[in-house]
């Protein structure tokens, strides 16, 4: 008979065992990533899908995103009457919270699903049974290009972002509003400061482990799902968690590197 204990026992010892395996999984793969022998192909490979492939939404997100907040600093600091903080209001924000936030996001949506799902049908396929099978080892194949190539190219991806939004908030500041832009990037230039920098690359470092941690983990481990889904549905399922959690953990990851460094 289960009672309300017994369900949240039987809970916490199934979320224990998820979590313990995925530790085991992220200290295996980073293992893998820091020795030898690397092959350069699926690297590239990675890189081009996870980087080169997101590049145009980058952008497009970081000109709008920059425009909107620009926008809302406008109207906040003529209330304030000072206007000559535009630049580093956007700046700052950009640089230390926007711009390796919103990349992560996006990327968790364009690449990170499409790899969870990927790596679950090669579980449904029974194709990384078949790589131990040969011997070859499946972090290296499958889990390790992907980190690499996340490491890589979500920094670039949070530095095109800021720089794209940068120029976004000066459109919407300077053209539109007359601010002057010897003060946009003036207060830009004085505000922002070198451990805001470290502070993005930090976060776009953290956030990409934990995207591709959760992507891979999960599709990795399809067949221990405790929802017991498997096939098409099951890929959907792991697909969505993968999603979810990355989300949060990035989020609940934001707010602590913040709080330390700041």
């Amino acid at each position: 008979m289960h009672t309300p204990f017994t369900n949240s026992a039987l809970y916490s010892l199934n979320l224990m065992e998820r979590l313990g395996r995925a530790s085991i999984f992220l200290c295996v793969s980073v293992l893998r990533v820091l020795t030898p022998p690397y092959k350069l192909t699926p690297i590239l490979k990675q890189i081009h899908f996870i980087g080169a492939r997101s590049l145009f939404l980058i952008i497009v997100s970081g000109l709008f995103i920059g425009m909107v907040v620009a926008l809302q600093f406008y109207d906040a600091l003529v209330r304030l009457g000072s206007v000559a903080m535009l630049g580093a209001a956007v700046g700052l924000v950009l640089v230390r919270e926007l711009g390796p936030l919103l990349t992560a996001l996006v990327i968790i949506g364009r690449a990170g699903s499409s790899i969870c799902a990927e790596i679950g049908i090669m579980r449904n396929e029974n194709q990384i049974d078949a790589l131990d099978c040969m011997a070859i080892d499946p972090y290296r194949y499958i889990i390790v290009p992907r980190i690499v190539g996340a490491l890589i190219c979500i920094p670039i991806l949070s530095c095109v972002f800021v720089t794209v939004g940068i120029f976004g908030g000066y459109f919407v500041g300077c053209v539109l509003f007359g601010v002057s832009p010897g003060s946009y990037f003036g207060g830009m230039y004085d505000a922002v400061l070198w451990r805001d920098i470290l502070m993005c690359i930090l976060k776009s470092l953290a956030f990409a482990t934990i995207t591709i941690w959760v992507a891979t983990v999960k599709g990795f481990y399809l067949h221990l799902d405790p929802a017991g889904a498997f096939g098409s549905e099951g890929v959907s399922k792991v697909t969505t968690q993968a999603v979810v959690v990355s989300s949060v953990a990035v989020f609940f990851a934001d707010y602590i590197i913040s709080s330390i460094i700041l």
